[in-house]
C-alpha cells in the first residue's frame, strides 16, 4: 500500500501534464528506381535497395548494397522513391569492418537537380525551415533514422576514407495523417483527373500537425495561402481539426490591432476563412469561440477606409508573389478584398447575432461597391493592371469579379482569358478560375488548368509548386532526372523573390486550387446554407462528355454523375443525405 502511495505521490504529476501525441502516421516506403551512382566500380548489390524491407538488421547471408571509399573516391547513389513525400529516410546497416559508425552525407531534393546540389549561396540550394543536406554516421549493425523535409531524391555519399558500408535497406519515411479521401472526382478527360488528384494530394502532406504552405519551405501557418488549401480539405477531406487548430494559432499569435504574417490582406484572409468554414461545416460552437477576436477585426477592418470608401490598408499590402510589382493590380485587388471581407463578415456577425456590427459592415461595403461611389473608389476599381497581359492583372481582375465590382465576362475578355495560362499564378490562380466560371467560361477555365497545371505534370511532378510561369517551358528538363547537357533545370535556373533556384517549393498547399474548383464546377457541388443544409447540384462539363465523383458533408457523402446525352443536355444521378436539401 504505501509502495502505490509512493508511486502515485511521485508520478501522478507527470501522468496528469498535458501530452502532446502526433496525429499522424507512419509509412516506410523503398525507392522505385535507382537515378545515378557515382564510382560504380566501388559499389556492389545496389538493386538490393529496391527491394521491400522491414527495418530489421540481420546476421547471416542478408542481400545487401556494399559501397566502399578507397583513396578519398567517394562513391554515392540518387535514390528516388518515386513520389514527393513529408518526412525522412530510415538506413538499415549490416555488419562492416572495422566495428565502429561510418559517416555519411545525405543531401534530399524535390529534384533530381536539388539533391545534386551543393549549397553555395547562388543555387537557392539551403538549409532553411528543414535539413537538407547535413553528415550523419550510421551505425555498425543497426539502424539510423536521419532527415524531416520534404524531397521525392536522396543522395547518399559515403564520406569516411578507406571505409565500407553495408547498406540492408534505404526506406523513406512518409509522415502524413492517416484520412480518406471522401472526395472523388473522374471524368473522360484523365488530364483533369490528374489534376484534381495532385492538388488534393499536394494538401494532404501539408496537413501535418498544421497546416503548411510547403513541407521543404515555409512550413509554417500562412493565413492568406490557406484559403485555396482549405478550400481543397473541403472538397477532399471534409471536417478536419488541422484547420481550426491551424486559424486559432495565428489568432492568438496576433493581437489586434496587429496584422496577421505581418501582412494586412492576410487578416483579411482569416475572416473569409471563417466564413467558408462555417458554411461548408456548420459549426456554430467553433464559430462562437471567434466572436470576440472576429468582433475586434472587423471593427479595426472598418477604420481602414477614408470618408470616400477607399481602401487604406497599411502594413505589407500583399496579393502575391506575381503582382508584388504592379502596385495599380494591388490597389484594385486589395479593394475588392475589403468588399469580400466586409460581405462575409456581415453574414457571419448576422449569425452571431451581432447586428449592429453586422449594419456597419453592410453599410461600408455597399458605400464602396455603390455606382455613386468616389472617383478615387472608381479608380481603383478599374485599374487591375497597365495592360491585359502586365503581371498581376488577373490577380486584381478576378478579384474585382468575384465582387461584382468588375463585370465578369468584361474581366474575363480583357485580362483573364488573355494568352490562356500565361500570367497565372499558382496561388491566384483558384480565383481567376472562379472569376473565368462566373463568366461562364467553364470550357476555357479547364483549358487553362490543361496548360498550365498540366504542365507540371509534364514535367514530372507529383505535388504542384510554390510557382510557375509557362515561359520557363521552352528547353525545359523534368525534374525526375539529372538534367541533360543542353537542357534548362526548371528548378534550379527559374524562380523569383524569396524562391529562387532550388529555394523553390515544389510542394505548396496553395497551388491545389483546381481541386476544389473542379468539384465546385464541373462536379457541380455548390454549398448554399451552412452545413451543407442546402446544396445546389450545377454541373458545368464544357467539353467533357461525363463526370462523376463524392462530396463530403457533415451527413455523409453527396454522390453525382453527370453525362451528356445525344442532344447535348447532360443526365444527372445524385445520391444524397436526406438531411441535405438538393436545389438542381
Amino acid at each position: 500500500m504505501k509502495i502505490r502511495i509512493l508511486f502515485l505521490f511521485l508520478f501522478l504529476p507527470l501522468i496528469g501534464m498535458a501530452q502532446q501525441r502526433d496525429s499522424r502516421v507512419r509509412e516506410y516506403l523503398p525507392p522505385t528506381r535507382i537515378v545515378w551512382q557515382q564510382h560504380g566500380e566501388l559499389i556492389t548489390g545496389i538493386e538490393n535497395l529496391l527491394k521491400p524491407g522491414n527495418g530489421q538488421s540481420e546476421l547471416g547471408d542478408v542481400p545487401r548494397c556494399v559501397m566502399k571509399n578507397n583513396d578519398g573516391q567517394q562513391p554515392a547513389i540518387l535514390l528516388d522513391f518515386g513520389k514527393e513525400l513529408q518526412g525522412g529516410i530510415q538506413i538499415v546497416t549490416g555488419i562492416f569492418s572495422p566495428q565502429k559508425p561510418v559517416r555519411i552525407r545525405v543531401r534530399f531534393g524535390e529534384s533530381a537537380s536539388e539533391a545534386m546540389a551543393e549549397i553555395d549561396g547562388q543555387n537557392g540550394a539551403g538549409n532553411d525551415h528543414a535539413m537538407r543536406d547535413f553528415e550523419v554516421s550510421l551505425p555498425w549493425l543497426g539502424v539510423m533514422e536521419v532527415g524531416n523535409s520534404g524531397f521525392r531524391f536522396a543522395r547518399i555519399d559515403l564520406i569516411d576514407e578507406g571505409r565500407e558500408v553495408h547498406l540492408e535497406e534505404v526506406r523513406a519515411i512518409s509522415t502524413f495523417r492517416d484520412i480518406p479521401y471522401l472526395g472523388s472526382f473522374r471524368s473522360n478527360d484523365e488530364r483533369l483527373n490528374q489534376v484534381w488528384q495532385t492538388g488534393a494530394y499536394t494538401v494532404h502532406l501539408n496537413m501535418q500537425e498544421y497546416l503548411w504552405d510547403g513541407i521543404k519551405r515555409d512550413r509554417l501557418v500562412w493565413l492568406g495561402d490557406l484559403h485555396p488549401e482549405v478550400m481543397t480539405v473541403n472538397a477532399v477531406f471534409g471536417q478536419n481539426e488541422v484547420v481550426p487548430k491551424s486559424l486559432d494559432l495565428i489568432r492568438d499569435l496576433t493581437p489586434v490591432p496587429q496584422w496577421m504574417n505581418g501582412i494586412s490582406s492576410y487578416s483579411l484572409w482569416w475572416v473569409i476563412i471563417q466564413h467558408d468554414w462555417y458554411l461548408y461545416h456548420g459549426d456554430l460552437v467553433y464559430l462562437k469561440e471567434q466572436q470576440p477576436y472576429l468582433t475586434q477585426l472587423l471593427r479595426h477592418i472598418l477604420t481602414k477606409f477614408d470618408t470616400n470608401g477607399k481602401e487604406q490598408l497599411d502594413g505589407n499590402r500583399f496579393l502575391d508573389w506575381p503582382s508584388s510589382e504592379n502596385p495599380k493590380a494591388i490597389d484594385a485587388g486589395l479593394q475588392s478584398l475589403m468588399v469580400m471581407t466586409l460581405q462575409m463578415g456581415e453574414t457571419l456577425c448576422t449569425t452571431l447575432g451581432d447586428t449592429e456590427l453586422a449594419t456597419a459592415c453592410r453599410e461600408m461595403y455597399i458605400k464602396t461597391k455603390s455606382k455613386k461611389a468616389s472617383p478615387a473608389v472608381k479608380k481603383a476599381f478599374l485599374s487591375a493592371g497597365i495592360a491585359p497581359d502586365a503581371p498581376g492583372s488577373k490577380q486584381g481582375a478576378a478579384l474585382m469579379a468575384l465582387t461584382d465590382i468588375m463585370d465578369p465576362k468584361e474581366a474575363d475578355e480583357k485580362y483573364l482569358s488573355v494568352n490562356g495560362g500565361h500570367g497565372f499564378s499558382t496561388f491566384y490562380g483558384y480565383y481567376m478560375l472562379r472569376a473565368m466560371a462566373l463568366a461562364g467560361n467553364y470550357t476555357g477555365a479547364m483549358e487553362v488548368i490543361r496548360q498550365y497545371w498540366g504542365a507540371m505534370l509534364d514535367l514530372g511532378a507529383t505535388t504542384f509548386w510554390e510557382d510557375f510561369n509557362l515561359d520557363w517551358l521552352p528547353n525545359a528538363a523534368p525534374i525526375d532526372n539529372i538534367v541533360p547537357e543542353g537542357k534548362k533545370d526548371i528548378h534550379g535556373d527559374y524562380g523569383a523573390y524569396c524562391y529562387e533556384k532550388f529555394r523553390h517549393s515544389l510542394c505548396h498547399g496553395w497551388a491545389s486550387g483546381p481541386t476544389a474548383w473542379l468539384s465546385e464546377n464541373v462536379l457541380g457541388v455548390k454549398v448554399i446554407e451552412p452545413g451543407c443544409r442546402v446544396v445546389r447540384i450545377e454541373p458545368h462539363l464544357g467539353d467533357l462528355q461525363w463526370v462523376e465523383g463524392t462530396f463530403p458533408t457533415p451527413y455523409g457523402l453527396i454522390k453525382v454523375r453527370h453525362e451528356k446525352g445525344a442532344d447535348g443536355k447532360v443526365i444527372s444521378k445524385i445520391d444524397a443525405p436526406k438531411e441535405i436539401q438538393l436545389l438542381q
